[in-house]
């Protein structure tokens, strides 16, 4: 498994203030050891190595019968015990710092390689020191040395490691917790929604970034509820009008041209359904209530309606599909792609596909169409972006459907694109996450 640098914010500063911090720590640690612990072992090695080798020489010197009595005042007083070397003591290993520097103090003493044994239960050191022409052995418990450096350096080590790390994810949580407010909330704002403004603290730069961002939040909803609010104004507005030349077109004369009323009629409904999708528009972005929505009912509704129109649209789906959902988006969304791929499906078959994803579904609407290009599958989710040229709403709609679809899609959290279709014409593909629990 390949290791990857951390790619967000608070992984970068916790991993560069926690480097940093170790190797901060592990510098100190190897400047006390050499200029501190190093020459206080030194000294008690050579004091340690002095006393152990006048001693051997002063148990030599001493008659037989007062040995007895410096040996014992020699354990008392020192801790230190003699024998007569009769047998060699096995070789063992030590990874003892105090060890290799009490063997070089023994060596300087004695002249020539004095080392150290290990005997057990309980651990003893021994050393067989020449004197006198014998080879005294002195040997004192391993409690002497007290605990092992190499060990205590280890153990220290660790525990600054550990605070270390905490501290450095401490130091970041801080500094990126107010970023990551910051990200929740501009998704939000991308989603239509309507974050909580964000607490205006912290250091100068944060602070002042977050009040910038609460003034643009609000400047943006204002701006959206603005926009709504025209919208709604200029079409009931529009709808009055519409509806009195509605009005007079019924009460003209029976000598007025029949084909002339009804091409006005059709002008009048047109632009009344025009105005239907400006408001559409306008409110796309604000959200809805949530419910338990039966997808595959919904869809036998959409298609039912398809059928009654005259379109050929098959759906499958699994026999019942429940997911928490927006059902006024939803099937908004649905009616607009089923529509499209109708209009532009060549009078062919249209398909539906409902499958379900983990917790979520995904819904796909097929066609076989002349599809669209690769360079227009975003463009086409502009409002009034059209690929028919034409600009008639007999061949090419008003241009305004994917984009109604898109813009209450990303409101829900839904994902919405369109692909090409194997074998010619175009997939429409809307995802439906799994909502957590």
């Amino acid at each position: 498994m390949n290791w990857r640098w951390p790619r967000t914010l608070f992984g970068h500063t916790a991993l560069t203030l926690g480097v940093a911090l170790v190797l901060l720590q592990m510098l100190a640690i190897s400047i006390i050891a050499s200029q501190v612990a190093y020459p206080l072992g030194r000294r008690a090695t050579e004091d340690l190595a002095a006393l152990m080798v006048l001693s051997a020489k002063t148990w030599v010197e001493l008659p037989p019968a007062t040995r007895a009595d410096f040996t014992r005042e020699l354990a008392e007083n020192h801790g230190l015990r003699i024998a007569t070397a009769r047998e060699p003591l096995p070789s063992t290993a030590s990874y003892l710092p105090y060890r290799y520097l009490l063997e070089t103090a023994l060596a300087q003493r004695a002249g020539r390689a004095v080392p150290i044994r290990t005997t057990f239960d309980p651990e003893w050191f021994w050393a067989d020191i020449p004197a006198g022409g014998q080879t005294v052995r002195i040997g004192f418990a391993r409690e002497r040395v007290g605990i092992e450096p190499p060990l205590a350096i280890a153990l220290l080590l660790a525990v600054i490691v550990a605070l270390t790390l905490i501290t450095a994810l401490i130091l970041a949580r801080r500094l990126t917790r107010q970023l990551a407010r910051l990200t929740r909330a501009a998704a939000q704002v991308g989603q239509g929604e309507t974050p909580e403004p964000l607490p205006e603290q912290g250091p100068e730069e944060l602070a002042q970034l977050a009040r910038r961002f609460n003034r643009m939040a609000r400047d943006v909803r204002e701006l959206l509820a603005n926009r709504t609010t025209l919208l709604a104004g200029i079409s009931h507005d529009l709808r009055t009008p519409l509806a009195r030349m509605r009005l007079a077109l019924e009460m003209l004369p029976g000598a007025a041209d029949p084909a002339l009323v009804d091409g006005l009629r059709r002008d009048i409904e047109e632009m009344d359904r025009l105005i239907g999708e400006f408001l559409e528009l306008g409110r796309g972005l604000q959200p809805g209530q949530w419910a338990d929505t039966d997808l595959r009912t919904l869809l036998d509704e959409l298609v039912a309606d398809s059928g009654r129109g005259g379109a050929d649209v098959r759906l499958t789906a699994p026999a019942s599909c429940i997911r928490l959902a927006n059902p006024r988006a939803l099937r908004r969304i649905l009616a607009n792609l089923i529509e499209n791929a109708v209009r532009y499906g060549e009078n062919k078959p249209v398909e539906v596909i409902l499958a379900e994803s983990g917790g979520g579904a995904e819904i796909r609407v097929l066609d076989r169409g002349p599809g669209i290009p690769e360079s227009e599958r975003e463009a086409v989710f502009r409002p009034f972006h059209r690929l028919e040229p034409s600009r008639s709403n007999a061949t090419g709609g008003s241009g305004l459907g994917l984009a109604i679809s898109r813009q209450l899609a990303q409101a829900n959290g839904w994902q919405l694109e369109l692909q090409a279709r194997p074998g010619g014409g175009a997939v429409a593909v809307l995802a439906l996450p799994a909502i957590p629990a």
